[in-house]
């Protein structure tokens, strides 16, 4: 049995409905700003934006907004418009890495450049950034808009450091943390972050959400790399083995790559680097990564992250939130089980 597998033999199963059921009642008004906000004269700019924003995502980033404000007590109006503006932030980035990495199907349907172009969906992700804003702005909190804005860079500058380090070889295991530190889970941790913040909490319970948020989002960026040598279209919501075909250097093929002969390292450097990743190579890909048990090694650093992001919820004050934003841990860890 592999570290994997023990860990997650020993653990209970996680489920989403607890936030679901949490967050019921304001993600039903977070819902209505979010098409509220996508409205706009200009006709192109809501076709788009339903496109993705109706495609089947569980908006969990937005729904941490909102159970970690409840969390902490929070009655007011503000979480709303901060989980809508979390996740324009979200769809914003989906439409720009669709035409960075040149994708053709997201969530089982075809991505908006696929449909409009390449150009249209870079301007109403941009539009959707400026709405987000605005939200934030409306709310009044100005270290909620601070939080968020600086996740914002941080989330670009983790794009264009993944762009430079696709297609090589070189690329350490250190190095592409710290790509999805930035890519991913600076906008779980901004999510989690601005719940406590504006119902008003303290130091203590702003960090325990922010490294609850981070360590989240980095387990959950680990499982979806796990999950595009291991998994299913349905459960990852796009192809399988796109990251291979787009020439991502992710966890699982670091790994593999440090694990495997120099035969095996002339596949990886004659696959990525040189773009020979056809059918044929995938399925080489697969016996490779499984032959050096870099799922298996990929998977137990999401249990580690979980763990990390399970401690920091656990200092939260008890209730159903507290309960939810915990079973979501292990919900976004097994999701490969």
């Amino acid at each position: 049995m592999t570290v994997a597998s023990a860990v997650r033999t020993a653990r209970p199963k996680g489920s989403i409905e607890p936030i679901l059921n949490v967050t019921a009642d304001d993600m039903g008004r977070v819902n209505e700003m979010i098409l509220a906000m996508a409205g706009s004269n200009v006709e192109l700019i809501p076709e788009i934006a339903e496109h993705l924003i109706s495609s089947g995502g569980k908006r969990l980033r937005p729904m941490l907004t909102i159970a970690s404000a409840l969390a902490h007590g929070y009655r007011g109006e503000g979480h709303v418009k901060l989980a809508a503006s979390v996740e324009f932030m979200h769809t914003a980035t989906l439409l720009h890495d669709d035409v960075v990495d040149e994708s053709d199907m997201r969530r089982g349907k075809q991505t908006a450049r696929m449909i409009w172009g390449n150009q249209a969906s870079v301007l109403v992700g941009d539009f959707l950034l400026g709405q987000a804003f605005k939200m934030m702005v409306e709310v009044g909190s100005l270290t909620a808009l601070a939080i968020l804005s600086a996740a914002s860079a941080v989330i670009a500058e983790g794009e264009v450091w993944q762009l430079a380090a696709a297609k090589r070889m070189t690329t350490s295991e250190a190095d592409y943390l710290a790509v999805i530190d930035a890519k991913t889970a600076a906008l779980f941790s901004a999510a989690a972050e601005v719940g406590p913040v504006i119902a008003g909490a303290g130091e203590d319970a702003r960090t325990a959400m922010r490294d609850y948020g981070r360590n989240l989002g980095l387990a959950f960026q680990l499982v979806d790399d796990a999950l595009d040598y291991g998994g299913s279209a349905a459960t990852l919501g796009k192809n399988t083995g796109d990251d291979f075909r787009e020439g991502k250097v992710t966890l699982p093929v670091i790994v593999a790559f440090e694990r495997g002969d120099d035969r095996e390292r002339a596949f990886w450097r004659r696959a990525l680097e040189d773009g020979e990743n056809g059918e044929d190579a995938l399925a080489e890909a697969m016996t490779l990564i499984r032959r050096r048990e870099a799922l298996a090694e990929t998977i137990a650093r999401a249990h580690h992250y979980g763990s990390l992001a399970r401690a920091a919820g656990e200092t939260l004050p008890g209730g159903a939130a507290r309960e939810a934003l915990l079973s979501v841990v292990d919900f976004c860890i097994e999701r490969i089980s």
